[in-house]
């Protein structure tokens, strides 16, 4: 063989090697690293896999803490024995009130509320007339026909919280009652309760008796009630006489 075929036959045989392949690869990722937008890119895709991570997180353990809480609020229902349909039908049978006299059957009613939206001559009818002044009548009064006095009753049940005398309307008593309503008795004769006194409806709390500023009345009841500070018409609260 000759010198020419041995040194062609040596280089075929000779193994092979990867230094090549290794230079191109390492030049194509120097390439691509030099790019600007490769480590930004890189960044957000890292940040919003974390993020998946955490919104997996909180989402499953606020499924946990919710169920959590339906199980307590259970177990709460069920060793209580109450629920939220039953607190509203208590709240809902309110106390009613009653006429705010003995025997309603005895009495008349001698002036009404005054009613804004009333006819001219029922409003007229509704005025106190005191010297030269005219009043709008913001309570109800009942007296007997035969002009006697009467027992004057709680219309409903609740704390006495103003007993007095007052030189127009006569001695008054004043009943705070749990829903917010006050209930006004004046033109008392005798007084049977004191202040910070509790009263059930149909307690007798005074007689009937005079005042200055309706004298005319006679013997006679000026009942009153107020919700929240302001005048209500006693005959929409009150039962059938």
């Amino acid at each position: 063989m000759s010198e020419q075929n041995k040194e062609t036959q040596s280089k075929q045989n000779a193994p092979k090697t990867t230094s090549g392949a290794e230079t191109v690869k390492l030049s194509t990722w120097k390439r691509l690293t030099a790019k600007k937008w490769v480590f930004p890119a890189t960044y957000m895709a890292a940040a919003a896999i974390i993020l998946t991570l955490m919104w997996v997180y909180q989402d499953s353990g606020k499924s946990l803490s919710d169920e959590t809480t339906g199980l307590e609020t259970t177990k709460q229902s069920q060793t209580t024995g109450t629920n939220t349909p039953d607190a509203v039908a208590v709240n809902a049978n309110a106390e009613t009130l009653q006429w705010p006299v003995k025997n309603s059957s005895e009495v008349d009613v001698l002036m009404a509320f005054f009613d804004s939206k009333a006819s001219n001559e029922v409003r007229q009818a509704a005025m106190v007339e005191y010297g030269d002044t005219l009043t709008p009548h913001m309570g109800l009064d009942v007296g007997r026909s035969d002009d006697k006095t009467f027992d004057v009753v709680a219309a409903g049940s609740g704390k006495v919280t103003r007993v007095e005398k007052d030189a127009l309307v006569g001695q008054l008593v004043e009943i705070t009652h749990s829903n917010g309503l006050v209930t006004i008795y004046q033109s008392l004769g005798e007084v049977k309760v004191a202040k910070d006194a509790q009263v059930k409806k149909g307690d007798v709390i005074a007689t009937a008796g005079r005042s200055e500023l309706e004298k005319d009345l006679g013997y006679h009841l000026h009942f009153e009630a107020r919700q929240d500070g302001n005048p209500v018409n006693p005959e929409t609260l009150l039962g059938q006489k």
